[in-house]
């Protein structure tokens, strides 16, 4: 006979009882079916009665599992990290090493919102790499940093953008800079290195002609800048046309 509740009465009755190995069984009935919530809540409350036991480790794995598959990703990954805190050596440890750094891969925001999670996501995928470095997720791994790095990169790309858009071009062309000089290899050089020299252009244009001359030179270095680094690029065309009228008032 099924010892899986089949009714709410009697999984209430069953998930406050001391009864290790009914509970241990219906758990995982429970997660068989997919009914990872309640699964969840049967393994937390078998916890404390089979710690120390040999199904410990299995009993916390099982848990942070079907938090995760119930995609309560926040509670998941703290189940994963407590875990691996207390079974560094269990058979599960890599899996659940893994699964964390997932939970905290779905729990980033986008680029416009706060990146915190992100560098925290970030960390974990390194350390995973570096304690497994011919994992079969390596691929996985590869593919969430580049997520992530992107968008680190367009955020960093556009806080510099909006001073642009707000015609401060001397801090856009500052802030532009500050993000090359901060990760040379953004995604998005191209684009910021066309807008520092635009940032330079436009503010010698707007500048009182005392200041015209020197502030004109700094946008020649920025354009020879862009077309050293992307002399097929589209955007030469555009750049070639503000360069001449700079040298104009050279």
């Amino acid at each position: 006979m099924s010892l899986l509740p089949s009714c709410r009465s009697q999984y209430e009755q069953l998930l406050t009882g001391n009864d290790v190995d009914a509970k241990y069984k219906a758990a995982f009935e429970l997660f068989n079916k997919g009914k990872y919530t309640k699964a969840a809540g049967m393994f937390e409350s078998m916890s404390i009665l089979t710690n120390g036991t040999p199904q410990d480790d299995t009993v916390q794995f099982y848990w942070a599992l079907s938090n995760y598959r119930s995609k309560d990703y926040y509670t998941a990954q703290a189940n994963f990290k407590s875990f691996l805190d207390k079974f560094p050596r269990s058979p599960f440890s890599e899996n659940a090493e893994f699964l964390r750094l997932d939970c905290l891969y779905k729990s980033t925001y986008r680029w416009e919102l706060d990146q915190t999670p992100t560098y925290a996501a970030i960390v974990a995928i390194h350390e995973y790499q570096m304690n497994h470095p011919a994992s079969l997720h390596t691929a996985v791994c590869k593919r969430m940093l580049e997520d992530l790095n992107e968008r680190l990169d367009m955020k960093a790309y556009q806080n510099a953008y909006i001073y642009y858009k707000m015609e401060d071009y001397k801090a856009a062309r500052v802030a532009f800079r500050n993000v090359l000089k901060d990760d040379a290899d953004n995604i998005y050089r191209e684009d910021i290195l066309f807008y520092t020299a635009m940032s330079s252009y436009k503010y010698a244009l707007l500048s009182v002609p005392q200041k015209q001359k020197e502030r004109y030179m700094v946008f020649v270095d920025d354009y020879l800048n862009f077309v050293g680094e992307y002399p097929d690029s589209p955007r030469c065309k555009e750049l070639e046309h503000y360069y001449k009228k700079a040298k104009e008032k050279i």
